[in-house]
């Protein structure tokens, strides 16, 4: 953990602290709007609420709104550290419901260790919430808290501590079994642990058709067995007659062990001795009751989950809680109930002997997989879970009649659902887990530079790239060893020792002899380290180049130019902006380089941003732009765009292309259906070609600083070999992202070389 130590605080602490905000979803900019919002006509929703009730959820967002309440005693691996303490990780759990479920969440921390002060104030609260997380709450404690809000409260209350694992485990011991071809009600199950957790996995084991008599548990004291007089009333139901000396002994024979205590508390020689095909869970975190290796080690016939994401099988929390609460929220349900957990479970069963879609093979590492002994529950990161999961919740939730709203069309629902995930914001993901398949050497000129170094390290130790920094060996080292880097991370090369520098001035002086270019003056600028860099990978001493953050764009292009060129068949170069919205991801060409591109150009421009963006995993749909629809303004500039387009789709009639049109046309799907049906284009553009820089410049920044979006790029295309320029300031973030990219591009350049020589 040490090395995440550094990062971890600045992620927390960096520019607004914390890591949540409010943002308002109405507009408030006039004395209109705020009239509006607040008095006088904020009265208007007001009376209709007092009139009837319900109509809270009309006005107000209280129907996407969770509270996850804590009072800090059993956060973690960490322990009963407080609520203020705490307070990071239920920001967390917030971020976590926006991300994988679109929920709005406000975290309540309870400076109390009463659970009567608890349960008094969640009950206070309710008018504000549409459910209720309680989280990190220390058993029994959490029992009587949750047992009492369920009792006394009209919207869901959920302790994830106790149903999350619950339900995630359930399900892949459902799958575990029927792999190891055994039936559930005759497999014998160990339990070590006690708490709320574990008691609550047991009953979900129990409620799925294990057989209580068959459950052994134990606590830090040994087996729960009838005859002890120290054992809490939930302990108690897990009791049993037969008594077991110890852990050990428990294990011989037995079909499933399930940890959620501590690491290390299991040996080899305990698996072992387990029936044939046994079931191991060890999801004590972060380090599992044995390790994957040491259990593999022993038992070839061993199914196996954790709750770390490094081993297969991972029981993760978040495969449950967002999307329980999704479908419980639609359908406005007043409880989270039996019958939901278990579709839930069910659900997650299911979803995980389908068929692996792409977008998740991708999403980790390129391996195809499929269910069996190392796939028995989905990925985290599978979009899927989302619309498998929400709609089995909310349709439990309207046949148990807690559900006050009914879905009747739940092909519409799934839709919407994923509409909510806006799924196109996993472009940049997808291409980090493609870089990971296959990580390049990426060479950064600017290699003394603090963010360059972070973001070398991140790039490394995730397996993105193999960063190669260039700069004055002796000061790199000192910003390595005060960020408390391992200096082995890193490779380093200073241009002024290097003795490949004079290898690299010859070379460039013979590629730029008849354009000004002498041989001392060659040895000159191959001290700078964007030559320096630039010929490395002009000769093959590097995949892939990022330079910028300190320098004017022509710095870096410039050199890039010289060294390496354009590529064949290309007569420029261009930039791709990626452009996160809210909901949708945009692609705009060209911003970056291009002035006033001819038509030609232009189509030139469009087909390398289609090529890019299809390496996104995104189906590209090229709009042209101009400040005309289809010839309804014929002058130069907008003949020209029409141009392009024809070019474009004589010379690549694949693709999804169409023009002369204006921004809002392209963007809108609404106005060309109903203005121009004629358009290729079917459900709004999303790779947007500017007719000039100025525009696409321009319309870039204004995205970025008042449009609220996340922006990446450039993305050079059309060089020979993978350069790209970072906007000056890039964050960490920012540069980890165009180093994934610059790898993936590298592979595919790589990939298109060897399938040329292997036809040759």
């Amino acid at each position: 953990m040490q090395k995440y130590l550094e990062e971890a605080l600045e992620y927390h602490s960096m520019g607004r602290k914390g890591k949540i905000e409010v943002v308002p979803t109405k507009p408030c900019l006039t004395s209109r709007d705020l009239s509006l919002a607040y008095t006088p006509g904020v009265a208007e929703p007001c009376r209709m609420i007092e009139k009837n009730e319900e109509d809270v959820y009309k006005y107000t967002a209280k129907g996407n709104l969770v509270a996850v309440v804590s009072n800090g005693t059993a956060v973690l691996g960490l322990g009963d550290i407080g609520p203020s303490a705490g307070k990071p990780v239920m920001e967390g759990k917030g971020i976590l419901f926006k991300r994988f479920a679109d929920i709005d969440v406000f975290d309540i921390e309870i400076k109390s260790k009463d659970p009567k002060e608890v349960i008094k104030v969640v009950q206070l609260i309710e008018p504000t919430f549409g459910g209720i997380n309680l989280e990190d709450i220390k058993a029994p404690e959490c029992f009587e808290i949750e047992e009492t809000l369920k009792q006394t409260m009209n919207i869901p209350v959920f302790h994830d501590d106790q149903h999350g694992t619950a339900i995630i485990s359930c399900a892949a011991l459902i799958n575990a079994v029927e792999v190891a071809g055994k039936k559930l009600s005759e497999v014998r199950i160990v339990v070590n642990g006690a708490g709320a957790s574990a008691i609550s996995c047991s009953k979900m084991y129990v409620a799925a058709g294990a057989r209580r008599e068959n459950i052994t548990m134990f606590d830090s004291k040994g087996c729960l067995t009838k005859d002890r007089t120290d054992l809490n009333k939930y302990k108690m139901e897990f009791a049993t007659d037969k008594k077991y000396k110890s852990l050990t002994e428990a294990f011989a024979g037995a079909d499933v062990f399930v940890g959620l205590s501590v690491g290390g508390v299991v040996s080899k020689e305990m698996i072992k001795v387990m029936a044939d095909n046994p079931i191991v869970f060890a999801m004590a975190n972060p380090d599992p009751e044995i390790t994957y290796e040491d259990a593999i080690s022993v038992r070839t016939d061993l199914i196996m989950a954790t709750g770390r994401s490094d081993y297969p099988n991972q029981v993760n929390n978040v495969l449950g809680f967002p999307f329980i609460f999704r479908g419980a929220l639609d359908v406005r349900a007043t409880a989270i109930n039996e019958e939901m957990k278990m579709a839930a479970v069910k659900a997650l069963a299911t979803l995980a002997k389908e068929k692996i879609p792409e977008i998740v093979i991708n999403a980790y590492g390129g391996k195809d997989f499929s269910f069996g002994r190392e796939y028995i529950i989905p990925k985290p990161f599978d979009p899927r879970v989302l619309w498998y999961v929400a709609p089995a919740v909310a349709k439990a939730a309207i046949e148990t009649g807690v559900a006050k709203i009914k879905i009747t069309d739940w092909n519409t629902y799934r839709e919407e659902l994923k509409e909510r995930l806006g799924l196109s914001k996993e472009v940049v993901r997808v291409m980090i887990h493609k870089a990971q398949k296959n990580p390049k050497r990426v060479v950064f000129p600017e290699g003394e530079e603090e963010k360059i170094i972070r973001a070398a390290h991140v790039v490394r130790s995730e397996n993105i790239a193999y960063p190669v920094l260039l700069g004055n060996e002796a000061n790199i080292k000192k910003m390595i060893k005060s960020l408390g880097y391992d200096q082995s991370e890193f490779e380093i090369k200073d241009p002024l020792k290097s003795e490949e520098a004079v290898h690299y001035a010859i070379e460039f002086y013979k590629k730029r002899q008849r354009k000004g270019i002498t041989l001392s003056r060659a040895k000159r600028v191959m001290r700078e380290t964007i030559y320096y860099g630039c010929m490395m990978l002009k000769n093959g001493d590097s995949d892939a180049l990022i330079s910028g953050l300190t320098t004017h764009y022509p710095t870096t292009i410039r050199p890039a130019l010289e060294c390496i060129g354009v590529k064949e068949g290309f007569k420029v170069v261009s930039g791709l902006y990626i452009v996160v919205t809210k909901k949708e991801v945009y692609f705009f060409a060209d911003a970056t380089v291009n002035v006033n591109p001819t038509a030609e150009v232009l189509a030139e421009i469009a087909v390398s941003a289609a090529d890019t963006v299809q390496e996104f995993d995104v189906v590209p749909k090229v709009a042209m732009l101009s400040f005309s629809n289809f010839g309804s303004a014929n002058y130069p500039e907008s003949l020209k765009v029409k141009e392009a387009v024809k070019l474009v789709k004589k010379l690549r009639p694949d693709l999804m292309i169409d023009g002369e049109m204006q921004a809002d046309t392209a963007v809108v799907p609404e106005i060309i259906e109903k203005e121009y049906p004629f358009c290729s284009i079917k459900g709004g553009a999303n790779v947007l070609v500017f007719p000039d820089l100025n525009s696409g410049n321009i319309a870039y920044k204004l995205m970025a600083r008042i449009g609220q979006a996340t922006v990446i790029g450039p993305v050079l295309m059309g060089m020979q070999k993978p350069v790209h320029v970072l906007q000056r300031g890039a964050t960490v973030d920012d540069i980890i992202n165009m180093t994934a990219i610059a790898v993936v591009e590298a592979n595919k350049k790589q990939s298109a070389i060897k399938e040329v020589l292997a036809e040759a």
